[in-house]
């Protein structure tokens, strides 16, 4: 009886040769053309998140952001880190109620203007009224 030679080694038949006597394997072929472009998938925290403990999402009800492309049922992230500077979309709290508008600051003035012909700006009084801003929104998800 005649042994057949594999990397050599005598096989024996498959009773006999077990997987720990071949010593390498040789893999043949090509890998798929799109490996070479392959990444990892995307994160959108990743992306979406700049400093994560001071980031909130929130979903917007009302149309008074419809200007700068923010509709009612639309999610905002908003940052508590990024200083709300004027020209700004934030989130601002005014005797209880909260807002989404456009901050507008000037040397001693507060307004927040919204983004419809509908509905007119609100001076804030800072004196007289309990304000303060929660946030900057910076980015917007909706759906299509």
């Amino acid at each position: 009886m005649e042994l057949e030679q594999f990397y050599g080694i005598n096989y024996k038949g498959t009773k006999r040769f077990t997987q720990w006597d071949v010593p390498t394997a040789n893999a043949t072929g090509f890998g798929a053309a799109a490996d070479d472009y392959m990444e990892r998938g995307i994160d959108l925290n990743e992306q979406l998140v700049r400093n994560k403990p001071a980031t909130f999402f929130m979903r917007v009800s009302g149309d008074a952001m419809t200007g700068a492309g923010i509709f009612s049922g639309d999610v905002v992230i908003v940052d508590r880190s990024v200083k709300a500077v004027s020209g700004k979309v934030v989130i601002a709290s005014l005797n209880g109620e909260l807002l989404i508008r456009r901050l507008e600051k000037t040397f001693n003035k507060i307004r927040l203007v919204p983004e419809t012909p509908r509905l007119s700006p609100i001076d804030v009084d800072v004196s007289g009224a309990e304000f303060s801003i929660w946030g900057v929104v910076t980015y917007v998800i909706h759906s299509l």
